[in-house]
């Protein structure tokens, strides 16, 4: 069967930057930093008391209150990011076969917050104590179902679940469910909401997070000698992926194509990626394969770049070994530098800022990077991003349980 071209025609967001996709990007070329100390609930005993919250948010600015309380955050950040590139694509008012539109997005967590109370009020209350709404609110799978259900989109509707690669793996699978001819439409990307005690405390157990509490600008630093842990954050990316034939037939405006995607698993270690970045190179390449480009056609890399001491050493020997001589003239930044970990909903994120510094011919930086590590010796555009004509991204992500995914972007040829 012969495969279908792929594009991108609508995106949305609501993130610790700002609710919406032109603020975000100004807010990302700009440099500017989400992160700052949480609100969302007394950290007095936590060691670590920052975090990329979405700020002020409020569900009703976008849905129904009635509707919102029966939602998870995390839900309610997705419906949010998905309305935006709904409209963007000029999809919200319809013109699509429901029967060919799908909804495939990425979380890693679910409703924590639903979790927590729902056990508070077993303990406090009893069983009967806990909200009947309670089990539909937290899973996974919650989050696309609503959003099905908000377009009544009747095609593919599922969770993906590969931890911090989730949205990533989720955009790879809604590529090929159009690729090969089961979809013409995916609503596609990822969410994520767990800046919550539990969750706090869980990530904070396995020393992963950055407890430089007293400046939270500067705690998220890829590649900086003097990173100590990435930063939670919380928010959706949503992308809307189309058949090109379908799009053109509409006269929807198109960001750009999804060229190829890749997948591998360390199958190494729960928490701790191979050492020899194996896993992560060959996910690289399956990438470059799928996409039918060599590395040398790369102008620009969004590294997961998570600010951890053992992710971003990995990552650059795995762009060594996977680029060659190329690792050291494609300019990499990590936008985690700026928006924190959103996990889940990273993926989504960070192909939305690659798509848009392909189009806008822009890299953007990674801050906070005033020292680079001895092992991370490559251009990962610190402090200022710059103007370059870019014609191919990639955009990567890895995951808890050992989850590489990547993503081949390309600006729209005939």
């Amino acid at each position: 069967m012969e495969r279908r071209r792929v594009v991108v025609t609508g995106m949305g967001t609501i993130n610790p930057l700002a609710d919406n996709i032109a603020d975000t990007w100004n807010a990302v070329k700009a440099g500017k930093s989400g992160i700052d100390r949480i609100t969302l609930f007394d950290t007095e005993d936590y060691s670590v008391k920052i975090a990329g919250e979405v700020k002020n948010f409020d569900p009703s600015n976008w849905m129904d209150r009635k509707e919102a309380r029966k939602l998870a955050r995390f839900t309610q950040l997705g419906m949010v990011a998905a309305i935006e590139a709904m409209k963007d694509a000029g999809l919200d008012e319809g013109g699509y076969n429901p029967e060919r539109t799908g909804v495939i997005l990425g979380n890693g967590i679910g409703g924590y917050e639903v979790t927590e109370e729902g056990i508070r009020l077993l303990y406090e209350k009893g069983p009967r104590g806990v909200p009947p709404m309670t089990v539909p609110k937290l899973i996974n799978n919650e989050g696309p179902a609503n959003i099905a259900i908000k377009f009544g989109a009747h095609g593919p509707c599922y969770a993906m679940v590969t931890a911090c690669s989730s949205a990533t793996d989720a955009m790879g699978a809604a590529l090929e469910s159009i690729r090969y001819g089961r979809t013409d439409i995916v609503i596609s990307g990822g969410m994520e909401a767990a800046i919550t005690p539990f969750g706090i405390a869980g990530f904070i157990k396995l020393t992963a997070l950055s407890s430089r509490n007293d400046n939270p600008q500067a705690a998220s630093r890829p590649f900086d000698k003097d990173r100590d842990g990435f930063i939670m954050s919380e928010g959706a990316g949503i992308l809307i992926l189309e058949e090109l034939q379908h799009a053109l037939d509409r006269g929807a405006k198109i960001y750009g194509e999804v060229l190829g995607y890749g997948m591998t698993c360390d199958a190494f270690h729960l928490t701790s990626p191979d050492a020899e970045g194996k896993g992560l190179e060959r996910c690289f390449k399956l990438a470059l394969e799928d996409a039918g480009v060599q590395p040398t056609d790369i102008d620009y890399i969004n590294a997961h770049g998570t600010s951890t001491p053992t992710n971003d050493p990995l990552e650059t020997l795995a762009i060594k070994n996977a680029f060659g001589d190329h690792a050291y003239k494609v300019p990499i930044s990590s936008t985690k530098s700026m928006t924190g970990h959103m996990v889940g909903g990273a993926g989504g994120m960070e192909a939305i800022v690659s798509i848009l510094a392909m189009r806008d011919g822009f890299i953007p930086p990674t801050i906070n990077l005033d020292e680079p590590d001895e092992q991370c010796d490559l251009d990962y555009v610190p402090h200022v991003g710059r103007k370059a004509e870019l014609r191919t991204v990639l955009s990567d992500n890895l995951g808890f349980g050992g989850h590489n995914g990547a993503l081949v972007f390309r600006k729209y040829e005939d």
